[in-house]
């Protein structure tokens, strides 16, 4: 397992804006690996539709699927700083969110196990994620709650040593090969508690599938990681699955949002750098009038730009890991990285496909999936206009308006 000699010095530079030596080899290690899967291998996986399984198993081999977990369990111990340049690379290879999503859960998704957690838990629960034996996915959204996560109405009913759980979950990347899920799901029912978000509780528990429809959800890209429904119906969770305290899930999970928001941020960069250098790469080599199309004022300002915004909001994902790594408040620049990267990634995505013309809208040339796979950051976990209500009540503070 790879592991950083000075993770002490990692931790007293966060608030560094350059990288350090360490960082610096995450990168290229990173880079390296990701050059062993390259753009045909992710065309196919586009084609096909199948989980990358050799990328995940290479990503579990190397120790990378631990990078921010506690080292007491087999994880590395760093932070999400150093995540972040972890997903934005493998992004930045090609891989998109296909390669991103493979491996993005087991980065922020298990925060509250680890923080709230007990040690038989975590010793039960992290190692086989850590080593690639699990996969586990996230199973809070509901088809008639969406953002407003207070109305979810799976229930858990304590029966003796267990909860038997019913309800449905919608958009849960990974169900199909996961093992295991992060569920959310109401103990006491909502018209029974004082505080909306109260009466919610956190399982970590396996996926009986016996009990549990996953229904594929067809989708207009990142055709590698699945998307789907979950029907539960008559689940049994073991009492010894139940994360914390009984009720306050909603607390627990929000140990995992910023870190989330963080990492798809930092994978949007990726992907809209991943665009711009194929867009570049094709405008210096195509002569058209007897001269490189890249030579041309008109293809050079919109890549220019977009480089810069991309740059930019990199800025703010770095911020907004170092405050997150340092425990201090960040959910402010958590969202505005993601709003800023994503909004960036699309309008790279965009530019590269205007860029390439016809040949943009050819699978050969990549900048087609980039641009469908780019749509995932802008709208998942959080949409901008949340992000900005969001901006306008606790920075500005502005009424809540909604």
């Amino acid at each position: 397992m790879w592991r950083p000699g000075g993770a002490a010095s990692l931790r007293s530079q966060r608030m560094n804006p350059f990288p350090t030596v360490e960082q610096a080899q995450i990168v290229e290690a990173m880079r390296r690996l990701c050059a062993e899967f390259g753009d045909e291998y992710w065309r196919a996986r586009d084609r096909d539709g199948a989980f990358p399984e050799a990328f995940h198993a290479a990503i579990a081999k190397a120790g990378w699927l631990g990078i921010a977990m506690p080292a007491e369990f087999g994880g590395a111990g760093l932070g999400i700083t150093e995540a972040a340049l972890m997903m934005r690379t493998i992004a930045e290879s090609g891989a998109a969110m296909s390669g991103a999503s493979a491996v993005h859960m087991n980065i922020f998704g298990l925060q509250p196990v680890v923080v709230f957690g007990t040690e038989a838990q975590k010793r039960r629960m992290l190692p086989p994620l850590i080593r690639g034996d699990e996969k586990a996915c996230f199973a809070v959204t509901e088809p008639d709650a969406g953002l407003n996560t207070a109305r979810i109405s799976t229930r858990a009913v304590r029966q003796g040593d267990a909860y038997v759980v019913n309800g449905a979950k919608i958009w849960i990347s990974t169900a199909q090969v996961a093992h295991k899920m992060l569920l959310l799901a109401r103990t006491t029912p909502y018209e029974q508690v004082e505080r909306k978000t109260d009466g919610m509780s956190l399982f970590y528990t396996t996926i009986d599938r016996s009990r549990v429809e996953v229904r594929r959800i067809d989708k207009m890209g990142r055709h590698a990681v699945d998307s789907n429904m979950l029907f539960i119906n008559d689940l049994v969770v073991p009492a010894a699955d139940l994360i914390g305290r009984e009720g306050d899930g909603f607390r627990q999970i929000l140990h995992g949002l910023n870190p989330e928001r963080i990492l798809i941020a930092a994978e949007a960069v990726g992907i809209g750098r991943a665009a711009i250098r194929r867009a570049a790469e094709y405008a210096r080599s195509r002569i058209v009038f007897d001269r490189p199309i890249g030579q041309n004022q008109g293809i050079q300002h919109p890549l220019a730009r977009c480089w810069m915004n991309l740059e930019a909001a990199e800025l703010m994902v770095m911020r907004a890991a170092a405050l997150y790594d340092s425990e201090a408040e960040c959910g402010a620049e958590a969202n505005m990285a993601k709003f800023l990267a994503g909004e960036a990634a699309f309008a790279a995505c965009e530019t590269a496909v205007m860029t390439l013309g016809g040949m943009g809208y050819s699978a050969e040339f990549d900048v087609e999936r980039y641009l469908r796979e780019s749509f995932i950051p802008r709208i998942a976990p959080i949409s901008p206009q949340m992000i900005m209500n969001f901006v306008a009540e606790k920075v500005l503070g502005l009424p809540k308006s909604y």
